[in-house]
């Protein structure tokens, strides 16, 4: 699509008074024209006739525990695979890709889960990630992960508990990454204590991670505005 570009933003939030992954991420568009769409509550996607890239975000929901919606997503990847329009995927919108494109037979239970900081390493040369530092510091929260994905998948990064933290698609415009670079380091923290007051299983990796200093790092606005120019 010539011109500017149209951002649609899948919003993939369970909790949205709790969890504002689009919030996050129109943090770092620059002015640039996005409309989000929540499927989890039923949202119409509507036509892609005027989308020129997709963003897929995080969620609450695991990607092994299926829902009524993960197919209507899934079709919409699929669709816009077909018509070229890029696509990037985080966290569970990564996850999602594969389970579109390939199965979900390519995706497991994260042994151990990833919360707090890590440094992603990229051991192929690509567009969107070429110049940045190597490695690359980011958030993460992720309790299950993509395992071995098949052709034409291929992995471009990987941290030291999971080697499938960033994939590609072959050579077409669609793009996984398993952090999330969009959320800053006090974002961050002020997530894990929120997620520390709710319990559940994953307090005692919120604790530990809570421990650390989270660095400074400025990654997803350079990562997005070179998605965006794609």
């Amino acid at each position: 699509m010539a011109g500017r570009p149209s951002l649609l933003i899948v919003d993939n939030a369970v909790h949205r008074f709790l969890f504002k992954p689009s919030w996050h991420w129109t943090a770092h568009l620059q002015g640039v024209a996005a409309r989000v769409v929540n499927l989890p509550s039923g949202a119409s996607i509507g036509p892609l006739d005027e989308v020129s890239h997709i963003l897929l975000t995080g969620s609450e929901a695991s990607i092994l525990s299926t829902k009524g919606w993960f197919d209507r997503e899934a079709n919409l990847i699929r669709d816009a695979v077909q018509r070229g329009i890029p696509i990037l995927g985080s966290c569970f919108g990564h996850q999602m890709l594969v389970y579109a494109l390939s199965g979900e037979e390519y995706l497991q239970p994260s042994a151990p889960p990833e919360v707090g900081w890590a440094q992603v390493e990229m051991t192929e040369s690509d567009v969107l990630f070429d110049g940045l530092p190597n490695p690359w510091s980011t958030f993460v929260y992720h309790f299950d992960e993509v395992i071995d994905p098949p052709s034409p998948w291929r992995k471009l990064g990987k941290t030291c508990h999971c080697d499938t933290h960033v994939l590609r698609y072959g050579d077409r415009p669609v793009w996984g990454i398993q952090p999330h670079p969009e959320i800053s380091s006090g974002k961050s923290c002020f997530f894990l204590c929120a997620t520390l007051l709710l319990g559940g299983k994953s307090a005692r990796h919120v604790a530990h991670a809570l421990r650390s200093v989270p660095p400074r790092s400025n990654i997803a606005e350079t990562i997005l505005q070179r998605f965006l120019q794609i």
